[in-house]
């Protein structure tokens, strides 16, 4: 799967202005920043999918650049560690390098910025949002969640083990190479007692799959923690839907979703 899903990312029509950094920590980020804007500009650290054991930052190239050009933001898409062979927390701890890194480029505005990624790399923004609430260091200001893998106990309380592309066999095993030896308790967002003081959120998710439920209880739990949340449930849609169809009309309005969400937010 991880070689597939590098020649996928290779044989993807490359973005020729997007920049390829490794940070101290070596931490891999690509930088996509917005055409013709002088000033410091809001940014979005985005944080890709596969599970916690597959996938690149290349793959989302086309999604960081249409994020950029729709809201005339800086995107930082990283490249963190990959599970089992880095467990948790490796790969959030590359996501907070990344972030704090991005909060402090000269061309970025340090107060707005937000986190956000798709599938595994939404549980990741979700964790990311609450590391740095509880160190203090940099604020994001907005999480934009898009059908978030937030809790490992769905792999045992689904209905259906067979949901399309990510079933629960799948997400045991991403979970357990996550986790490790970590405690769930701390390092699972859903299974965190505590979401208040968080930056407000997005949270995007079908109905045909795993993680609707995990996901919509997210959201009622940060409602009622006080964090605003906007929901946008798809009927019928299965997990990574919009990357398979990117052109279809339900795509493109879970597209524009996510854009006014993050534009009321930054811009």
């Amino acid at each position: 799967m991880r070689a597939l899903t590098t020649l996928r990312g290779r044989l993807g029509k490359a973005d020729d202005h997007v920049e390829v950094i490794t940070l101290g920590s070596g931490t891999g980020v690509r930088l996509f920043r917005p055409a013709g804007v002088d000033e410091p500009a809001p940014a979005l650290l985005w944080i890709h999918g596969g599970g916690y054991v597959i996938g690149t930052a290349q793959q989302d190239d086309r999604l960081c650049r249409r994020f950029s050009t729709r809201l005339g933001i800086t995107v930082a898409s990283v490249d963190y560690r990959l599970a089992p062979e880095h467990p948790y927390p490796a790969p959030l701890e590359d996501c907070y390098s990344a972030l704090t890194w991005l909060v402090g480029l000269p061309s970025v505005n340090p107060w707005r910025v937000a986190i956000g990624g798709a599938s595994a790399g939404g549980g990741l923004a979700a964790a990311l949002a609450l590391l740095a609430r509880d160190r203090a260091e940099v604020a994001p200001a907005f999480q934009l969640l898009t059908y978030p893998m937030l809790d490992d106990r769905s792999s045992a309380t689904a209905d259906n083990p067979n949901y399309r592309l990510w079933n629960t066999r799948s997400n045991h095993f991403g979970w357990a190479a996550y986790l490790g030896d970590a405690d769930p308790h701390v390092a699972v967002p859903a299974r965190r007692d505590d979401l208040s003081g968080l930056p407000p959120a997005w949270i995007g998710v079908g109905t045909n799959d795993l993680f609707h439920d995990e996901d919509l209880a997210y959201a009622q739990r940060l409602a009622d923690a006080g964090v605003p949340c906007r929901v946008e449930v798809v009927p019928g849609a299965f997990h990574g839907f919009d990357l398979f169809v990117p052109k279809a009309q339900v795509s493109r309005r879970f597209f524009d979703s996510q854009c006014a969400s993050l534009g009321a937010a930054l811009v």
